[in-house]
């Protein structure tokens, strides 16, 4: 029996199955971010307290991330898979009930781990299933359905909050949820090469273990983690930014900036054909000083120059996870999968602590300080990356 190639009824249908996960669960996760200033008003709570809402999710992706390292390869991929898009779904319909704001942000960590199950074998059912040939492709697709999904899910939340409420934002969005969930549990081919194995704690800890002391790895690992935390923060307090003068725009024109996420899109692939054709590492310095530069236009008060410098944001970053990832991978001949949930692990572990403890630059030294704050992060993995790559070519 051979893989699925393209054009056949089966990729088609893995196909769009695979890109129904990434706009349902990543829209699910990200949702609240368009929703921070209305959190602080009903739970009157500052913004850093409010970033917990995302924060939340994110530490929870890193937390079931850790676990399905170990876990995952037991149970059958489309059955984890639909389990995970019916359960995300519930939870989002459950926390738009939530009494109190402690209340939403466990609902948002568990949702956060049950999410981190798709994450955990999406990629490796793809490379089970899809012939050879375009893997590279359908993996690019599945990205973009991420991406598309994250997009998604904060301009809608921004649009729906303004009319209606975080609430019944929150409640849409679940429905939303599940229906994507029924759809996926009827697209996607159930698998036809898994083969369940065996739990080998003690062999997946000694091989984190080996990856956390070889220096370009853990700079990888680092680098990814700082990265992530400058970008989610960015993303957290720009409602902060943008309702407040000098813009003091209304909702429905701040839910369409979130539409600067397709960038991240041409930013993946713009990064991948450039680390074809020059060193991964000077590229992935080259998109970091872009990230910095982006963040300093940031500092304008003339919104064509903020929402400029936002693009350069997001494209640099997708691009700089597009080449760090890529790097971890080239770098593990075996154990790629052990290396890439430390990758994961990390790059949701930064989310989760700088993109809350950001909002005390913000609280403390205005959106200057802030901003600043995050470009301290942007170069101290610029100087790691620079430091390990020339010890270690």
């Amino acid at each position: 029996m051979s893989k699925a190639q393209q054009g056949t009824v089966r990729y088609w249908r893995i196909q769009w199955g695979i890109i129904l996960t990434g706009l349902s669960v990543f829209a699910q996760l990200y949702f609240f971010q368009p929703l921070l200033p209305a959190l602080g008003r009903v739970f009157s709570i500052s913004p850093a307290m409010s970033s917990l809402a995302i924060s939340g999710g994110t530490a929870g992706m890193a937390t079931g991330l850790f676990v399905f390292a170990f876990w995952a390869d037991r149970w059958p991929r489309k059955q984890l898979m639909t389990a995970c898009m019916f359960g995300t779904a519930l939870l989002t319909m459950i926390s738009a009930g939530a009494p109190n704001f402690a209340v939403l942000v466990v609902l948002n960590f568990v949702k956060g781990m049950v999410i981190s199950g798709i994450s955990a074998v999406a990629l490796a059912y793809l490379a089970e299933e899809i012939d050879g040939n375009v893997l590279g492709f359908i993996i690019s697709i599945y990205m973009s359905g991420n991406i598309l999904g994250g997009m998604s899910g904060r301009v809608s939340a921004g649009f729906l909050n303004g009319w209606l409420g975080w609430r019944y934002a929150t409640l849409v969005i679940g429905i939303i949820g599940a229906v994507f969930a029924v759809v996926f549990l009827w697209v996607l081919p159930k698998s036809q090469y898994f083969q369940s194995q065996k739990i080998q704690m003690g062999y997946k800890f000694r091989q984190m273990a080996l990856f956390l002391r070889q220096p370009m790895l853990l700079a990888m690992f680092v680098v990814a983690a700082l990265l992530m935390g400058v970008f989610v923060s960015t993303y957290n307090y720009l409602n902060f930014r943008l309702e407040a003068p000098p813009f003091s725009l209304p909702h429905y024109l701040i839910a369409l900036v979130y539409v600067m996420y397709t960038v991240g899109i041409w930013g993946s692939i713009a990064a991948g054909r450039w680390s074809d054709l020059y060193e991964s590492t000077t590229v992935l310095k080259t998109l970091i000083l872009a990230i910095s530069a982006g963040l300093l236009m940031l500092l304008s008060t003339h919104l064509w120059i903020f929402v400029v410098g936002l693009g350069v944001v997001t494209f640099g970053f997708f691009g700089a996870h597009t080449i760090a990832s890529r790097i971890v991978s080239e770098l593990v001949d075996s154990g790629k999968s052990t290396a890439t949930s430390l990758y994961w692990l990390f790059y949701y572990v930064g989310s989760s602590i700088i993109g809350t403890g950001s909002g005390i630059f913000l609280s403390a030294w205005g959106w200057a300080g802030f901003i600043i704050g995050l470009l301290l992060l942007g170069l101290i993995g610029l100087l790691i990356l620079v430091i390990v790559s020339r010890r270690h070519p």
